[in-house]
């Protein structure tokens, strides 16, 4: 029950600091966006003692923690997909324009209308 009126306080938090945020449209941009971020920061802290959100805090960390044990390719390897891709879709591009310009070839022969 104390998680369901967390998540509530924290969702009401967000609602009313995006309201504010329309409401005094005529202040200044950054003071609402930090004011909007300060209430994004309350209402995740909120949320974050709850349930629910201790583990979606477990997994953004074990998300984190695999991203940082990725493998990223080098910006040679990156280059040379790149161009190996882009022959290869000339290529078939080549194979389908004459794959094409044979099926008309044979259809026109077929219904008589050239050849």
């Amino acid at each position: 029950m104390a998680d369901k009126l967390k998540l509530t306080i924290a969702s009401f938090i967000l609602l009313g600091a995006v309201g504010a945020f329309y409401y005094f449209g005529d202040q200044s941009v950054f003071l609402r966006v930090v004011g909007l971020l300060v209430a994004l920061g309350i209402a995740i802290a909120l949320a974050s003692r709850t349930a629910p959100g201790a583990g979606a805090l477990s997994y953004g960390r074990g998300a984190l923690i695999e991203v940082r044990k990725v493998v990223w390719p080098t910006g040679k390897e990156t280059t040379q997909t790149t161009g190996i891709v882009m022959v290869m879709v000339v290529l078939m591009g080549l194979i389908l324009w004459l794959f094409d310009t044979f099926l008309v070839w044979a259809v026109k022969l077929m219904t008589g209308q050239g050849g």
